[in-house]
């Protein structure tokens, strides 16, 4: 993950070209409960980063990391937001071919219209990578921000924004907050239980 850019502008098609890997996510019973918002350019960008700045530098932190990971991200020339539509679900999964008749949320103990659209940021960094840029993939916030993105980008309230991903040139002399170490991984051993737990 980068967390500071350069103002150096993308290769034209870029954001399509990442658009398409993300399409590629899979879908519980191909719901496609998805969708993008894509920002390019500063004039699209900024009514994103004012969000994020105002509600960073009204917490009570100590330290300035905040407002000055917000700076070093504003530079990114793209902004993809992935949002997820609990709906889509719900309808999908009221069809006959899926042999429910009604809409009850308590059949998704797991809330697959999030991890579904957490795909899609996946397949979306996987295909920056590929690309030879830079990502980061950060959370807008709270509620207040959350509403304030609604508001500020006419998103309709049943789409949620699980977060955003960053796209630009990595300047690493920018990043405010210093790379994770190959060695901070924690090794499979502690992560994987074979047969049981």
């Amino acid at each position: 993950m980068h967390r500071g850019f350069t103002d150096e502008a993308l290769p034209p098609g870029t954001a399509d070209r990442l658009l398409r890997a993300a399409n590629r996510a899979p879908s519980a019973g191909f719901s496609q409960g998805y969708a993008f918002l894509v920002l390019e350019g500063r004039e699209q960008t900024a009514p994103l980063w004012e969000i994020l700045y105002a509600a960073a530098s009204s917490e009570d932190t100590t330290e300035d990391d905040g407002p000055a990971q917000v700076d070093a991200l504003s530079h990114a020339p793209l902004v993809i937001v992935p949002l997820a539509c609990k709906n889509a679900y719900l309808d999908r999964y009221a069809r006959p071919d899926k042999g429910f008749t009604g809409r009850d949320e308590a059949r998704w103990p797991v809330p697959y219209w999030y991890i579904d659209t957490g795909f899609t940021a996946l397949l979306t960094l996987l295909a920056v990578v590929d690309d030879g840029l830079g990502a980061v993939f950060f959370g807008i916030g709270g509620s207040a921000e959350i509403e304030a993105f609604h508001a500020r980008f006419g998103v309709p309230l049943e789409w949620t924004p699980i977060g955003a991903i960053a796209i630009g040139r990595p300047d690493p002399h920018a990043d405010p907050v210093p790379p994770s170490r190959s060695s901070d991984r924690k090794p499979l051993s502690e992560l994987v239980h074979r047969g049981r737990w």
